[in-house]
């Protein structure tokens, strides 16, 4: 699929290049406007908030469909998630154990994922928050960074599925966001110490970290997912003197016998992805043999365009902000890390460049991650209950 402006209007309801969305329903206010920087535009990304009042400003304005929507899953006797009670501990204490980790990253994937995976419980207005050992992992974040803004790392919640106990964890500390795009002088990355942190007070036995990506290429469409043990850094800005500025780390490959599963239980949402989805979700699974097959790790707000902006054709099958931090968490913990893997849903999909700026290809993509984000994301979540099941 490749979307071109009649697609945003048929499918969202206005066209981002010519029409400005209400002010209101920016989570950041700073992206307002069509001469907001790409990076305004990725932080707003990641703050917007379905259920809150920028999400009601959206919702207004558009044909988007907000969770009120969501139809229960249809779970397969026996494995439906079990949500754990509400843990005890304080906010600076560890993490508790359990057999699987699950990280997700924006806001509204945090929805989305607690919406399947911890039923009757919300990401944002439930979920215990953790700021244990905040002074210390935060020493390099920047003053309006999201976990400075919010004064904790994440927030989470346990459950179980298939007799295997989870942790939903919805971090506050994004790679893109911490430092506010400068590597810091000493070259420690917070969201490194996050990971190393959670990882050693989880003691898991699997990770995964779920959540939006841009497809790379004309045959996604919105809400298929990609899941891949295989993450590469693409860094071409703030990153690229890293010494893991080109790093690609691989994984065991994915569990797969429940996927056949996952893929009829989308049916349940799937009539909230955008009309003009010629099929179902698919689930796209990386083979760590792939030389050009990997979720996208970039140091920037990259897209995938019909002219190849951002030189993304042939390093992987999604782009997003973050996950290869894990790959090199585990790289640098060698033997003692778990495996991972990489569980990611396209939220946007390869935009038409048709003479347009690429401000304006950034306007079309972030309104479609507004419009979409969260039922792709669902998507995402029921393949992170497949996973978890196959274990």
């Amino acid at each position: 699929m490749i979307v071109d402006r009649a697609w945003v209007v048929r499918n969202i309801g206005f066209d981002p290049v010519e029409v400005q969305a209400p002010a209101a329903s920016f989570a950041f206010r700073p992206a307002a406007g069509h001469r907001a920087h790409l990076d305004d535009l990725q932080r707003d990304i990641i703050e917007f908030d379905s259920e809150g009042p920028e999400g009601a400003a959206f919702l207004a304005f558009t044909r988007s469909t907000g969770l009120s929507r969501f139809t229960v899953i249809p779970w397969p006797t026996g494995l439906a998630p079990q949500t754990g009670p509400k843990p005890t501990q304080g906010p600076d204490a560890p993490l508790p154990k359990a057999d699987v980790l699950i990280v997700t990253w924006t806001v509204d994937e945090g929805h989305a994922l607690s919406r399947v995976l911890t039923p009757g419980k919300d990401s944002r207005n439930d979920y215990v928050p953790y700021a244990h050992n905040f002074a210390s992992i935060s020493r390099n974040m920047s003053k309006g960074s999201p976990a400075m803004h919010a004064r904790r790392l994440g927030a989470y919640w346990p459950t179980v599925i298939a007799g295997k106990s989870a942790l939903v964890f919805k971090s506050d500390s994004h790679l893109s966001q911490d430092t506010n795009h400068h590597l810091p002088s000493d070259g420690v990355l917070p969201n490194v110490l996050l990971w190393k942190q959670i990882i050693d007070e989880v003691r898991p036995s699997l990770i995964l970290t779920t959540g939006t990506a841009g497809g790379i290429g004309k045959d996604f469409e919105v809400g298929d997912v990609v899941v891949s043990p295989v993450v590469r850094f693409d860094s071409q800005k703030w990153l690229r003197p890293a010494p893991f500025h080109a790093g690609v780390y691989k994984s065991k490959p994915a569990a797969t016998s429940f996927f056949a599963e996952a893929a009829a239980l989308f049916k349940a949402n799937s009539g909230q992805l955008p009309g003009d989805n010629s099929r179902a979700p698919k689930i796209v699974t990386v083979d760590p043999a792939a030389v050009s097959s990997s979720v996208v790790t970039t140091d920037f707000f990259g897209f995938d365009t019909s002219d190849n902006h951002f030189k993304l054709w042939n390093l992987g099958d999604v782009s997003e902000m973050g996950d290869a931090v894990l790959g090199l968490v585990a790289d640098e913990l060698a033997g003692s890390a778990p495996p991972w893997v990489a569980v990611r849903n396209v939220s946007d999909p390869e935009i038409k460049a048709d003479g347009l700026t690429i401000q304006q290809e950034g306007d079309m993509a972030a309104a479609i991650y507004k419009a979409y984000g969260r039922w792709s994301s669902v998507c995402s979540a029921i393949v992170c209950w497949a996973l978890i099941a196959a274990l």
